[in-house]
């Protein structure tokens, strides 16, 4: 049984059109989900050769403990392309309405607060509570930092390469892209490939590895849990290859 199964998998695959090299119009670097991990995110960045256009691809918050250092780090890095993930999404959701956007806080927002020195318990999430936590937040943050945060663009494109937090609607063209599904993808991305040549880069689901396969780039190694975070480093004309750090 595990045989036959194999054996369709293969046969699938094989028949796949093979995708041309990424072809971007100068080298990127483009960086996996950060979440928190301040520290690796300084290690990955002294990996990638001095000049190369560097391309964060969303998530710096949440799960690990230093989502305050790593968006101050990034709002003082213009040189840095930065694109919106869905933990932002929550953030900013939770910053407009706290008791509808609450889910955030089960979802790695309470880490985010305490980075801000912010405590917030959850059973005392009522709507005093949540209010006045975001208040706190918005005290905390700034307004340069949340106007940063909200103007944070969904995708990156060079050449043949298309970077979005969550993938993108395999059979829409990437002119066409909803704004919810390159940020909180779409059911279809994995196991449809796209017609048009394009590699898309994302991260969004953890991977055991980073991979480069049929059209697709992920780039989401878990560095919060794993203490891995991945880069994937694209020039022109030239396979993909990886570059990590770890803890």
């Amino acid at each position: 049984m595990i045989g036959q199964i194999l054996k369709k998998r293969h046969s699938r695959n094989r028949s796949l059109p093979r995708f041309p090299d990424p072809r971007p119009t100068e080298p990127i670097a483009l960086i996996g989900d950060v979440h928190g991990c301040f520290d690796l995110l300084q290690r990955l960045l002294d990996q990638i050769p001095e000049g190369t256009k560097t391309v964060l691809i969303g998530d710096y918050i949440d799960r690990g403990e230093q989502s305050a250092q790593v968006l101050r780090f990034l709002l003082s890095r213009p040189d840095l392309i930065c694109l919106k993930g869905n933990h932002e999404d929550m953030l900013l959701r939770f910053l407009q309405d706290p008791e509808r956007g609450q889910t955030w806080l089960h979802h790695g927002g309470l880490q985010t607060l305490a980075s801000f020195n912010i405590s917030l318990y959850k059973q005392t999430l009522g709507p005093e509570a949540l209010q006045a936590c975001r208040s706190q937040l918005e005290a905390k943050m700034g307004d340069r930092l949340i106007a940063w945060l909200k103007a944070l663009p969904v995708f990156y494109r060079s050449g043949n390469v298309f970077a979005a937090h969550a993938g993108a609607h395999p059979d829409v063209t990437l002119e066409d892209q909803e704004p919810k599904h390159l940020i909180w993808g779409h059911p279809t991305f994995e196991t449809r490939q796209r017609q048009d040549e394009t590699w898309v880069v994302y991260g969004h689901i953890i991977q055991p590895h980073p991979s480069a396969t049929h059209g697709r780039i992920a780039i989401d190694t878990g560095a919060y849990a794993t203490g891995t975070l991945t880069a994937a480093y694209l020039e022109p004309g030239s396979s993909p290859r990886f570059i990590t750090a770890r803890l």
